[in-house]
């Protein structure tokens, strides 16, 4: 696309052929590594389930890990900010890109055992690295913006106003390729010690389960305005 500085190559479209993503010297957690995976449906399903990223990077000479928004499109992750953030203006400057380790992470339960150190939870995680672009293309930077609202409620773009020129000059958007990429999970119950299993403490699991509340109108909306039926479907 014109305005947007390619990668140098493009392996993510080479991955996007099998049903896996490919593991390597910087995908393989160095602890417990039988809990990672690299099913492709699968990192897209906690991708697709999350609302924000931490998205790590170096500025000069020190490590910065911010929280942000987030959107899958395919085999890329988008990431929105303001023009005056400091990974989007880092972005903007490196050349080929900027490197970048980018994070989601749902906690599913509490794992309580009966020693301490046997504490833990249940989750689900996915980490990419990778070269981080600006993208500059206009077309590209509006469906941007449009899959991130739609990542937060499906079917909200086409129920706003989209960003004019002025908001896309003071928005930043960088992408991701999904190309060093891996899940990692731990599920399932206690693992004390055989010794400790006669201890007189409670031990078990207990899940964390997100849900939505009812929808607060604003109040300058109009009498009876009822909300959209896509906001039933979360």
């Amino acid at each position: 696309m014109p305005g947007i500085r390619p990668p140098q190559q493009q392996p993510a479209d080479t991955a996007a052929r099998t049903d896996s993503y490919r593991s390597g010297e910087r995908t393989v957690p160095t602890r417990s590594p039988d809990r990672a995976a690299y099913d492709r449906d699968l990192v897209h399903a906690i991708l697709d389930e999350g609302y924000v990223c931490h998205l790590g990077f170096v500025r000069d000479d020190a490590p910065v890990v911010l929280p942000t928004l987030y959107a899958r499109v395919g085999e890329r992750l988008y990431v929105h900010g303001s023009t005056g953030s400091r990974p989007l203006r880092a972005a903007s400057l490196a050349d080929p890109g900027l490197p970048v380790c980018l994070t989601v992470t749902h906690v599913d339960g509490l794992v309580l055992a009966r020693s301490a150190f046997h504490h833990s939870i249940n989750y689900r995680s996915v980490v990419v690295h990778g070269l981080a672009y600006d993208v500059t293309d206009t077309e590209e930077k509006r469906q941007a913006l449009d899959a991130l609202v739609d990542h937060v409620v499906p079917g909200r773009a086409a129920d706003s106003r989209p960003a004019n020129r002025k908001e896309l000059a003071a928005t930043a958007v960088i992408r991701l390729d999904l190309t060093e990429v891996s899940a990692k999970l731990r599920t399932g119950g206690v693992n004390d010690e055989p010794e400790d299993l006669a201890l007189p403490h409670w031990a078990g699991v207990v899940p964390l389960v997100r849900s939505y509340g009812t929808p607060l109108a604003d109040p300058a909306l109009p009498a009876g305005t009822q909300p959209p039926k896509y906001l039933a479907t979360l």
